[in-house]
């Protein structure tokens, strides 16, 4: 393919709450199967780009840990290949990446010595399918400048979380608003940008030198009225997980037959580092309902219309409805959960409640001052 893929994974969100704060949210885990980040890997995998450079930031170890092997997304080959670039002091530079924009610019010279004539810019914190040759084909076809992939938005969204779109009928962006307070439509920017790469060395070049960082708001908005903007819609499932509903309802919408078979079953497929992992094991006493449980799992109780991650351990007795319970955990007997987001490597106690109120989803993470507790009561 004539383009070149950059995800920006730069990982820090406040709207996931206490789940963000030791991962990158393009590393949170998602369908039991996946990282977050594989998906827009995926996606330019089998859409034959060869060279992608992801960069990344904050509590960048856990997604550099799943990127240690390029071999997942089949590119590790002699030309082109997976580039992971965090930020680096230089001579000129102390700067940790300042914005989307000035990630960018830090690693201009990757874009430089490249010879595709075009780059397409996608987020790592959104779950779809897409070929990006036909948003390239569509590009080529409107003559844009620039091309933003557009999508519905999910019923359960909220637009001021996101750029919101507006098209004419020859497919021209019209009017485009970043995070308004009262969204005029419910197409929004899906975060993929295709533009020529000699455009966007310039672009990055001007938003240096006049103090801008931040792509969307120093560079993308700044072309809408003066340069020729195209929408592509998405085609099939597109959802964020940059916020705690939005990851709890993507995780769950895996329940939904259609969802899952799309992104498990249909080509082209999803890929993802590989755990040698045995089957899962259901003992006696272990009831599960409309469930996706993982490989490495122990069940021993009920579980519901929920996600269990890799490595879970269900006592006996335990009930678990509407919720997703992250890799490694260990829940003990008689414990209860409901609406609730268990973050890796939890410890539950036996005996144990933890119930989402009010139709809010509870997280439950790790904190030092619990366990310290924890062993205090099993010394006394």
């Amino acid at each position: 393919m004539k383009a070149i893929g950059i995800v920006l994974a730069g990982g820090d969100s406040k709207r996931m709450q206490a789940l963000s704060e030791k991962r990158a949210v393009p590393a949170m885990e998602i369908g039991c199967s996946y990282r977050c980040i594989d998906f827009v890997l995926s996606n330019m995998s089998n859409s034959n780009i060869q060279t992608v450079a992801v960069l990344s930031q904050f509590n960048a170890l856990s997604l550099n840990t799943h990127l240690n092997s390029s071999k997942w997304w089949n590119f590790g080959r002699k030309h082109g290949g997976l580039f992971l670039f965090t930020p680096t002091i230089t001579p000129d530079n102390s700067w940790w990446y300042r914005g989307t924009a000035d990630a960018m610019w830090q690693n201009v010279e990757f874009l430089k010595s490249r010879h595709e004539p075009y780059v397409i810019i996608a987020s790592g914190d959104c779950v779809y399918k897409m070929d990006f040759n036909d948003m390239l084909d569509y590009h080529i076809a409107k003559q844009a400048d620039v091309t933003i992939a557009c999508a519905k938005l999910p019923e359960w969204d909220v637009g001021s979380r996101y750029g919101v779109v507006q098209m004419d009928k020859d497919g021209l962006v019209a009017e485009f608003e970043e995070k308004p307070l009262e969204p005029k439509s419910d197409i929004v920017s899906a975060g993929v940008y295709i533009l020529r790469r000699r455009v966007l060395i310039e672009l990055l070049e001007q938003c240096n030198e006049e103090g801008r960082y931040n792509f969307v708001t120093d560079v993308f908005m700044r072309m809408t009225g003066s340069k020729r903007i195209a929408g592509y819609m998405i085609p099939g499932y597109w959802s964020n997980i940059a916020s705690l509903e939005g990851y709890y309802r993507t995780n769950m919408d895996f329940l939904k037959k259609d969802v899952r078979e799309f992104f498990f079953k249909e080509d082209p497929p999803i890929y993802s580092k590989s755990h040698d992992l045995p089957p899962a094991k259901y003992n006696n006493g272990a009831d599960v309902k409309n469930s996706l449980v993982a490989s490495g799992c122990i069940i021993n109780g009920k579980v519901e219309d929920s996600l269990l991650f890799e490595k879970v351990f269900v006592g006996t007795n335990c009930v678990i409805k509407n919720s997703i319970i992250l890799n490694s955990t260990y829940i003990g007997d008689d414990v209860y959960i409901e609406n609730c987001i268990i973050d890796s490597g939890e410890t539950l106690v036996n005996g144990s409640r933890y119930v989402g109120e009010n139709g809010k989803i509870k997280v439950i993470a790790e904190r030092r001052d619990r366990f310290e507790q924890i062993i205090n009561d099993n010394k006394s």
